[in-house]
């Protein structure tokens, strides 16, 4: 060693700090990468996005030659910085050498090389790729060794040894995935697919019209009374009944009568002839799972029944596209029937509309795991039937009871909490 010069010694050392550079930033750079992101850089033919995944594919080999090519040139580095303090300064100023040393590491081989690998991991990774698998072929006897005997310690506490690096997200974590996009995504868009993920949290009743609010035709009605309200019906789809809406004959597709009754053929007989066979769904069903079934049994419309089989309310393909892209009209006064402003900032809405068509429209929070109509949400909270005049807050949200008939509120004044932000319901209702 004596005979070597210093600076030789000094550039070995300097290369060496960089080599343990190289090794502490791939180590960050490799387990800092997205493997999802991986893995569609891979899909469009990305070479760098190849090779790192090959190397995740056994993460103890990966581990194993970088941990082993880190610690060996610093142990190295130390020897020669020793070697260097000795020839020098002389073994006094040994520890303070190690000292020196220890914290250039710290500082030029690890802090620096990390915090750029976890901030700029690609940009590392993809290069250190081409190097890394040829330390390990030229290593692979001792990287295999090290291996075995880490694995075999792992097995002794019990760990599972996976070498499957595909993980699954949860919906919650593809909703803060979502939520994390940024400018990457449209708020519009991010907004649909956090409905999307929201369908399974929802049910047909949620959303359905209720039964006392079906509009249909009555088969026993006078054939001039239907083909005056079908000329004036604004919807596509009826349900055709014989008295009583658990009566149900078919489904009917107003369009597909205008011609019959321009050529004056419109009878009872012509109306059950076109109708279609009516499509029942059980109370419950998830908003995702019956988006499917309409897709897959091509149908638009469905009956929802309960246990006993009657009828609950009426659910559209429309109801459910409407929960992940929202309202199909922009104006707030034609997004909601029932629901207009008033002039002193308060809104004056109909009791029997449904809590999520108005959280939705109105970006209000209400509460939705109870009664899907505002009638029965005030209604449940009192645990009675109010009078006209009847105030309460809920929710954080002050509402005035305007009009109740036959034991149902028809409309109620709501002014909501400064900024729209829902709070715990507070106060006692008072008439």
């Amino acid at each position: 060693m004596e005979t070597i010069p210093l600076s030789f010694l000094l550039t070995a050392l300097i290369l060496l700090i960089l080599l343990s550079a190289f090794f502490s930033a791939s180590e960050t750079a490799m387990m800092r990468l997205s493997r999802h992101r991986l893995r569609h850089l891979h899909n469009q033919g990305h070479a760098g996005a190849r090779r790192v995944l090959q190397l995740l594919e056994r993460p103890d080999r990966l581990i194993g030659i970088i941990l082993l090519g880190n610690n060996f040139v610093n142990i190295l580095a130390s020897s020669i910085t020793t070697i260097i303090a000795l020839r020098t300064w002389g073994e006094s100023w040994v520890a303070a050498a190690a000292g020196l040393l220890t914290m250039v590491i710290l500082v030029f081989a690890e802090v620096t090389p990390k915090t750029a690998a976890a901030l700029h991991p690609e940009r590392i990774a993809f290069p250190a790729s081409l190097i890394i698998p040829l330390l390990l072929r030229l290593c692979y006897p001792l990287v295999w060794i090290i291996n075995m005997i880490a694995n075999g310690l792992l097995r002794l506490f019990g760990m599972p040894l996976s070498r499957q690096t595909t993980q699954s997200l949860s919906s919650e974590e593809l909703r803060m995935v979502v939520n994390e996009a940024g400018s990457l995504i449209p708020r519009s868009h991010q907004k649909m697919l956090l409905n999307i993920l929201d369908l399974e949290k929802a049910r047909v009743d949620d959303i359905m019209i209720p039964r006392n609010e079906i509009t249909g035709i009555n088969l026993n009605d006078d054939i001039d009374a239907i083909s005056s309200f079908l000329e004036h019906c604004p919807y596509t789809r009826l349900p055709l009944y014989s008295d009583d809406i658990n009566d149900v004959v078919g489904v009917l597709h107003v369009r597909g009568l205008l011609r019959v009754m321009h050529e004056g053929a419109l009878t009872h007989a012509r109306l059950r002839e076109v109708a279609e066979e009516p499509y029942f769904i059980p109370q419950g069903t998830e908003l995702n799972t019956q988006l499917i079934n309409f897709q897959q049994g091509r149908r638009r419309t469905a009956l929802v029944v309960d246990e006993y089989g009657d009828i609950e309310g009426l659910v559209t393909l429309e109801d459910i596209l409407e929960e992940i892209i929202g309202e199909f009209t922009t104006d707030i006064a034609t997004r909601i029937s029932g629901a207009r402003t008033l002039n002193d900032g308060s809104h004056l809405v109909d009791g029997s509309i449904n809590i999520r068509t108005l959280n939705r429209t109105m970006s209000w929070q209400l509460p939705v795991d109870g009664p899907k109509t505002l009638s029965g949400l005030i209604i449940e909270y009192l645990e009675a039937i109010p009078q006209p005049g009847t105030s309460l807050r809920l929710s954080g949200y002050t509402m005035e009871v305007k009009q109740v008939t036959n034991n149902l509120i028809r409309s109620v004044r709501i002014v909501p909490p400064e900024g729209g932000k829902n709070k715990h319901s507070s106060a006692t209702a008072q008439s």
